[in-house]
């Protein structure tokens, strides 16, 4: 029987990951401390873990940014880069703000629904990203506009719950309370983000690069 085909001994994931990468894997380490935090806050009420979660939010920002920049300094773009800054962007600006959510208590089933709905939507707004780029570059090194709003403006909904959380106004303190449709509680707030995931898979609404 004939052996299966196996990758040269000298090929290494991690020699093939340019310093760009190595940011980008910053910016999904944050996204996942993130959810952490946002876990340990639900369930010790502890405010350090709340704070923690709200500043790694602008920490994955501040990684994603750079990444791109340092991928065009060093001329180091890749399909690699690109996907892993995906991956890495669905945990920090999706994932994470869904879960400081739900940990501030937009827990109800229709909340469910809604920050399901708005990770579902940051997701395919990052893979029709990656299959249009191309196109979307018109033969430059970059994109010239975004089709929709990108995920990392997610960073604005952590902010409003930051406010929230410093006003106190979590758990049964949420802005504009809660509301029973049919057997289940939706709490207003999360609108938010539905008006967001769907504001990131919009084609008509076009956001120029900068």
């Amino acid at each position: 029987m004939q052996a299966p085909d196996r990758p040269p001994r000298h090929f290494s994931m991690m020699r093939s990951l340019q310093l760009a990468d190595f940011l980008t894997l910053g910016n999904a380490a944050c996204g996942v401390a993130g959810v952490f935090c946002a876990m340990l806050f639900a369930t010790s009420r502890d405010w350090a873990y709340f704070v923690a979660a709200v500043a790694l939010a602008p920490a994955a920002l501040i990684f994603d940014v750079l990444d791109g920049r340092v991928a065009r300094w060093r001329q180091q773009q890749s399909i690699l880069g690109r996907e892993l800054d995906s991956l890495a962007d669905v945990i920090s600006f999706g994932v994470a703000p869904a879960s400081l959510a739900f940990a501030v208590g937009m827990n109800g089933v229709w909340d469910w629904v809604a920050l399901i709905y708005f990770v579902c939507c940051g997701v395919s707004r990052l893979a029709r990203f990656n299959v249009t780029a191309e196109a979307l570059s018109q033969g430059g090194a970059t994109v010239a506009y975004f089709e929709g709003t990108p995920i990392p403006t997610s960073v604005v909904l952590t902010a409003v719950l930051a406010v929230a959380g410093w006003q106190r106004a979590i758990g049964e303190n949420l802005y504009w309370g809660v509301w029973r449709i049919g057997p289940w509680e939706l709490h207003p707030l999360v609108l938010l983000f539905v008006a967001s995931g769907t504001m990131m898979i919009s084609k008509t609404l076009r956001i120029p690069k900068l």
